[in-house]
């Protein structure tokens, strides 16, 4: 199955336009962080702005090796975001012809760039009648001697859904008796709600995990991501390809990056406020009889149905709700799904903001039929 391209970033909030927009329910990440948390200027006055290391700056690089067993720094190459990641990943191991088995619905870029190297895509859906489950059985069916790389997100976006470690721990079995390489964004991996998932590439040399400061630390602004891989040999190919992209990154990002993650307590204060944002949504969704949902399990997003039997006219829908009540939801089509679905962001607005914000969706449901 092959995909339209959707030109979604023109319709991104920050495209669109902040200043038009009150209750953002769209973001999929917890509130933006102000730069004075982390550095004052003086820290930053006598920084030498020079090309940095190519994987990375050092320090950096082993902070985040601490947050994984068996990963050490040199398993880390520092990107810039978790989408240049993603990129790098897929531009040096695949070619035109060569086989993909990505999960679906997912992060745009994980089967946008795949398709723009002329891969040949198998789709493993996540349904919404099977409770956004994987099937084990489907993924084994897709795989097959030619594929190159198995790309799943967990948690998941947009759907908030999850595995099981045993499941992980199979599936990285399927691509090592395959001989093939598993691609796991773990974006969201700090946002559980419970025990945390553990990182793939901490699990196999068959792995590499892709994540970023983001969603879970509030600092999109930085644009510092990663990588992990214990295949030295696969790491070199990658620093090979992120040179012809960008050579480095920015040392002043980096730096900033030091100092959120010698923040700890910023985590715990970002989940506890996922949370009580959930609590809201459970409370809409048990009272919005034109909605349906499969709960999130981690993550700060959820995917949402509006009823097909609701009447519902979904394009007079996103446009009510955005022109009369300035309030902006990521609609389906901008993960190939239909708009009847809709990926609701709570980690970013504050209490107050998600629940006027829902508000205006009961109403503009009502308004659009």
């Amino acid at each position: 199955m092959w995909f339209r391209r959707m030109a979604i970033e023109k319709e991104s909030p920050e495209e669109f336009g902040y200043e038009k927009i009150v209750y953002n329910l769209a973001e999929s990440s917890v509130p933006d962080q102000p730069l004075e948390l982390f550095v004052n200027a003086n820290s930053l006055k006598k920084l030498l702005l020079s090309y940095g290391p190519h994987g990375g700056n050092e320090e950096l690089r082993e902070i985040i090796a601490s947050h994984y067993p068996n990963i050490s720094g040199e398993d880390v190459l520092v990107t810039n975001g978790a989408a240049e990641a993603l990129f790098v990943v897929e531009a040096t191991l695949l070619k035109p012809g060569d086989e993909v088995v990505v999960l679906h619905p997912n992060y745009p870029s994980n089967y946008e760039v795949p398709k723009s190297l002329g891969c040949n895509e198998k789709l493993l859906s996540l349904r919404f009648e099977k409770n956004f489950e994987l099937d084990m059985d489907e993924l084994r069916s897709l795989i097959s001697p030619n594929t190159k790389l198995v790309s799943i997100t967990y948690p998941n976006n947009p759907t908030g859904a999850m595995i099981s470690e045993d499941e992980l721990k199979e599936i990285l079995e399927l691509v090592e008796e395959c001989g093939c390489y598993l691609l796991m964004d773990e974006t969201y991996r700090e946002l559980s709600y419970q025990k945390k998932l553990p990182s793939a590439a901490s699990l196999s040399h068959h792995a590499i995990s892709v994540s970023s400061l983001s969603k879970a630390y509030g600092t999109p602004g930085i644009r510092i991501g990663w990588l992990l891989t214990q295949d030295r040999g696969l790491m070199k190919q990658f620093i090979a390809t992120k040179e012809q992209i960008n050579i480095c990154n920015s040392v002043v990002d980096e730096l900033i990056a030091l100092q959120v993650l010698k923040r700890e307590e910023l985590l715990k204060k970002n989940i506890e406020h996922v949370k009580r944002n959930l609590k809201i949504v459970e409370e809409w969704i048990e009272e919005e009889e034109l909605v349906e949902w499969i709960p999130p399990k981690s993550g700060a997003v959820c995917f949402p149905r509006i009823k097909k039997t609701a009447g519902v006219i979904t394009p007079q829908f996103y446009s009510i709700l955005r022109k009369k009540y300035r309030t902006f939801l990521a609609p389906g089509h901008w993960f190939n799904m239909d708009d009847l679905y809709f990926r609701l962001g709570f980690g970013w607005p504050s209490e107050e903001e998600l629940e006027q914000g829902l508000k205006n969706v009961s109403k503009a449901l009502r308004e659009a039929k």
